[in-house]
């Protein structure tokens, strides 16, 4: 790996009251060396035999010219983030001021670090594997609360420990079965088949649940589109507000109102909800409205969820039956809205005419959307989520390792079933081994490893 000293902006590119400029590499403390003075002007050097972390106060400077007065953080690898030497340069956070620094720091010595760089060379420096790299971006990335403890469970090393303990598990049966393989006088292979087994099906289990986490992981980190349908005036845009707090959709009492499709991004009882609200359902020979009804149904085709609201205080007509056939074999939540008026609709009726559970709400009066936020969740997260002592899975790349090591366990207990010769076994077990690795790091090929990197920020 190149073990040159790279230099990046750690924080965001705006105006801010601290901004920091980290370092790494071997020469990171000769390039502060040349651009740091302590507060009485004389140069900054590493205290000898001191701790690995050390704080000095003073200025930058560029040649004579002074930047800024600066705190200077040094830690000595391998006690730091990417196990280098690192310095942090905590200075005023204005952008052009960071930048100026930047330039200071790479005239003397380092270069600009590429997107996730701090991170790769972490990983390649052994300090944390490939899925805690990957949960470092999942942290930055989290938009709900569930995504975010996820993450943090997983860059602890939750996935790690459990993907080394099952790694540990294929390998000792593969090392018994080679060592008998090559000394049968003193190993005996009789009765093995069963014993492999027994260790195996629980091990099939195990896998099955972490790839079955995915769907919850899924909704952590992706979110759920959402689309919101119904007749005009139905009260989709009012609930479109009172789902974000705000006055974001346009409301009268003129039907139609709604054109277009207004998208939106909301946290709703922990789950990120990417929602649509559409124009009204509703034939028209307005041409403009059509094309807003056409989009309408477009966004409801890929939708992850559709909430279909319902006027409760008018009869359903038959735009509300092209809606009711539409969301038959969708995921759905129907809402019987303006239940603060005097309703026609019952909630019996209407859960029968649609098949799905029906909410009573009222949008104006703010009342249902609690039952609708436990409702989504029901829909969406597959039992309950906890970070204490389970694994969930979000990211795709572990969950294809996952299905091709439960795969090759499957074939082992097959080749079991079909009283297949040992040396079988290993070859797939070996394989379940190996798919497992790819998820820690273990033995991955250098474009992998540069693709995902290449995903962070900079400077992270």
């Amino acid at each position: 790996m190149r073990t040159d000293t790279i230099a990046a902006i750690a924080t965001a590119l705006s105006n801010s009251g601290i901004g920091i400029i980290r370092i790494s590499g071997e020469e990171a403390f000769s390039v502060i060396s040349r651009i740091f003075r302590k507060k009485d002007g004389s140069k900054w050097s590493l205290k000898p035999g001191g701790s690995s972390h050390q704080v000095s106060y003073g200025f930058i400077y560029d040649g004579e010219e002074r930047l800024d007065e600066v705190l200077v953080l040094v830690m000595k690898g391998p006690h730091s983030y990417t196990a280098e030497d690192t310095v942090e340069i905590d200075c005023h956070g204005g952008i052009l001021m960071m930048k100026r620094i930047l330039e200071t720091v790479i005239r003397n010595g380092a270069r600009a670090a590429e997107p996730g760089e701090f991170t790769k060379r972490a990983f390649l420096n052994g300090r944390i594997d490939l899925s805690q790299a990957e949960a470092v971006m999942d942290v930055i990335h989290a938009q709900n609360d569930y995504a975010l403890k996820s993450s943090v469970s997983q860059l602890s090393g939750s996935v790690s420990r459990t993907i080394k303990e099952l790694r540990e598990q294929i390998l000792y049966q593969i090392a018994f079965i080679e060592s008998a393989l090559d000394d049968p006088e003193h190993i005996s292979l009789d009765g093995y088949g069963e014993k492999l087994d027994a260790v195996l099906e629980p091990m099939e289990r195990r896998l099955e649940r972490l790839i079955a986490s995915f769907e919850n992981g899924k909704v952590m980190t992706e979110g759920v589109k959402t689309v919101i349908l119904g007749k005009p005036n139905a009260g989709k845009s009012s609930l479109m507000n009172v789902l974000l707090g705000e006055e974001r959709a346009i409301v009268t009492d003129i039907a139609g109102t709604t054109r277009d499709t207004l998208e939106e991004k909301l946290s709703l009882g922990g789950i990120t909800l990417h929602v649509v609200d559409t124009a009204g359902i509703r034939d028209t020979e307005d041409l403009v409205e059509r094309i807003g009804v056409d989009r309408a149904k477009r966004a409801a085709e890929s939708a992850d969820l559709v909430i279909y609201v319902v006027d409760g205080s008018c009869s359903l007509d038959e735009n509300d039956e092209e809606i009711i056939d539409f969301i038959q074999d969708k995921k759905s939540v129907v809402l019987l809205n303006k239940t603060d008026l005097d309703m026609v609709v019952s909630p019996g009726e209407l859960e029968c005419r649609t098949g799905h559970k029906v909410i009573p709400v009222s949008a104006k009066e703010e009342l249902g959307i609690t039952d609708l936020e436990e409702e989504i969740k029901g829909l969406f997260y597959h039992g309950e989520i906890r970070f204490n002592d389970e694994v969930t899975i979000t990211n795709v790349r572990h969950k294809s390792a996952l299905e091709e090591a439960l795969g090759s366990i499957r074939m082992v207990r097959q080749s079991i079933a079909d009283g297949m010769p040992e040396d079988f076994y290993s070859i797939d077990l070996m394989n379940g081994y190996e798919r497992l690795g790819s998820i820690i790091g273990e033995a991955v090929e250098d474009d992998l490893v540069n693709e995902i990197f290449s995903k962070f920020c900079m400077g992270k």
